[in-house]
């Protein structure tokens, strides 16, 4: 059990997937976890009512009594924020950040030195408790702080530990991953509706079938290239799927979406920056 109190800025939908995930995991009291905004108090009250969660309007948020701050708002008003936090905040408190595009080197030169910043990035299956989400400590981060963050993130899914210079790669795989497979999915459905299979039931086959392989892959020893092997006989059905796939390109064009992926979130880091600090 997490003893540490927890505090939101900001309450938006993935601020909601987080508390969500923490409250129903119970790895941390919904006492400890509060969640503040500038002035939306009606917002605040229906995350009370539904998590049962402490709710106040910044301005009267206990700064003292907060261990980990969680950055949940829009990217463009971390400035002000930092501003706000700089002289409120000691050096055994932790800032948490799931701010795409903002580095922890960005928040620390804004902040007092030695400021404790953690990066997180979850994904959109947050909201399932399925995310796969990337955490990167900031230089001056204690690893009893940061294990602290990792096990609130698991409460939302599998959480990573990496180099923060990975982060777009990372962004390209499992940020936008989630696309990529409903983009698939689009595919089958639209294949077996011209076959005159119904919706829904396409839907379930598909649906079903990539959670079957998912499972396949975390569950089992063998590598993607064994599972794959082991399910295509020699000029079978599968082995001619696998053959139309790579005639069409499917291999690279999987390679090209993470890279290109990867290459807009490294751009979009530069460009955020790069407005936040020219709007100075």
């Amino acid at each position: 059990m997490i003893k540490q109190t927890i505090a939101f800025l900001g309450a938006g939908s993935m601020a909601e997937a987080m508390i969500s995930g923490m409250v129903e995991s119970g790895n941390i009291p919904a006492e400890n976890i509060i969640v503040t905004n500038r002035s939306n108090q009606e917002r605040l009250n229906t995350i009370n009512i539904k998590y049962g969660v402490r709710t106040v309007l910044k301005d009267e948020l206990n700064f003292a009594e907060v261990d980990q701050f969680i950055l949940a708002m829009k990217p463009k008003d971390i400035d002000a924020v930092l501003a706000d936090l700089k002289d409120k905040l000691t050096a055994n408190q932790v800032l948490v950040s799931v701010l795409a595009g903002i580095s922890t080197s960005y928040m620390e030169e804004r902040l007092n030195e030695g400021q404790q910043v953690i990066r997180v990035m979850p994904n959109t299956s947050s909201m399932l408790r399925e995310s796969a989400t990337a955490i990167s400590p900031g230089r001056f981060a204690d690893m009893d702080n940061v294990l602290v963050a990792k096990e609130l993130l698991k409460s939302i899914g599998e959480v990573f530990v990496i180099e923060e210079d990975k982060m777009d790669v990372f962004t390209g795989i499992a940020g936008s991953g989630p696309a990529y497979f409903y983009y698939l999915m689009e595919h089958i459905e639209e294949t077996g509706r011209a076959e005159g299979m119904d919706r829904e039931t396409l839907r379930e086959i598909g649906a079903q079938t990539l959670l079957g392989a998912a499972k396949m892959m975390l569950e089992r020893d063998e590598s993607p290239t064994e599972l794959r092997e082991n399910v295509t006989s020699p000029n079978g059905t599968t082995a001619a799927g696998l053959n139309a796939l790579d005639e069409a390109g499917g291999g690279y064009a999987i390679s090209e979406a993470i890279k290109g992926a990867a290459s807009r979130s490294k751009e979009l880091s530069k460009e955020l920056e790069g407005l936040l600090v020219g709007s100075k």
